[in-house]
């Protein structure tokens, strides 16, 4: 899959890029399965809901999963994050938040390079985030919104928030969230946006860019899927150690392209 140039500039213009249904439906299947499975390996990649095990997210399921790590190799994806980007990238980071029905939480309106200019030194806001729809995205089931044009006004906050952090390792948007002077301010110009499609639908934003999403009250998971591509370039400086490699990847060697999507290559390798 290769964007046009309308599709470029629609991404530059306002920060995120929808692409319906950019993987059918034995695909997403594969997909589902692999994150079933990821979320019964016991570990610290897995976030659980503060009031439940209800599994809020999973880190890294790329190490584990053959799915995973042939998706975020395959053209589809990878191609199109070279044209917003650069040739040369790397997975920064990988990650499933699951909005379980009837419950899932929601994440505070934030932008994600703040937490990884504190947390790893990234110098420049040179990555490009891909989420993957596992599953059918409407507005009943707390969808990400976007501030469309956000990522034009330049970091909004360089600071954590005091009394919020629940780890040294890990950053909630709640750690880093916009006030609501900020947010209203930017909404009243630029309006919100919320991407929705079927599942295997794609969207791809900026690093800068305003979102949030609200709880899930709806009988239907919310599961996606988070794949953020660095520049092979613009790597982090940790002062200290680094994180965990399960929530940044420590493997910088730019991405080779598949040949064919990931689940033909995948069975082709089976066989």
């Amino acid at each position: 899959m290769r964007l046009s140039k309308e599709q470029i500039d629609r991404y530059q213009e306002d920060g995120f890029l929808l692409v319906e249904s950019a993987l059918d439906g034995r695909e997403v299947q594969r997909l589902r399965e692999a994150f079933r499975r990821d979320c019964d390996v016991p570990g610290p990649q897995r976030v659980v809901e503060d009031d439940s095990d209800e599994v809020r997210a999973v880190y890294a399921s790329h190490h584990r999963q053959p799915e995973f790590a042939g998706l975020l190799r395959d053209p589809r994806i990878l191609e199109p994050v070279r044209q917003l980007l650069v040739d040369e990238v790397y997975v920064y980071q990988f990650k499933i938040n699951a909005k379980p029905a009837f419950g899932g939480e929601r994440w505070s309106w934030h932008q994600d390079y703040v937490a990884w200019r504190i947390a790893d030194a990234l110098p420049a806001p040179h990555q490009v985030t891909v989420g993957v729809f596992l599953d059918d995205v409407d507005e009943f089931n707390g969808p990400v919104i976007f501030v469309p044009g956000s990522h034009r006004a330049g970091l909004l906050r360089e600071d954590r928030r005091e009394g919020t952090a629940k780890s040294d390792q890990h950053l909630d948007p709640d750690d880093i969230a916009l006030t609501p002077r900020q947010l209203s301010a930017l909404v009243s110009e630029h309006g919100m946006v919320s991407p929705k499609g079927p599942a295997g639908s794609v969207v791809f934003f900026s690093p800068e860019i305003v979102h949030g999403s609200a709880l899930n009250m709806s009988p239907f998971d919310r599961r996606l899927l988070l794949v953020t591509y660095n520049d092979a370039a613009n790597l982090p400086s940790w002062p200290g150690e680094p994180r965990p490699e399960y929530v940044v990847c420590q493997d910088t060697t730019p991405l080779r392209t598949l040949g064919a999507p990931f689940l033909d290559t995948l069975e082709g390798a089976a066989l």
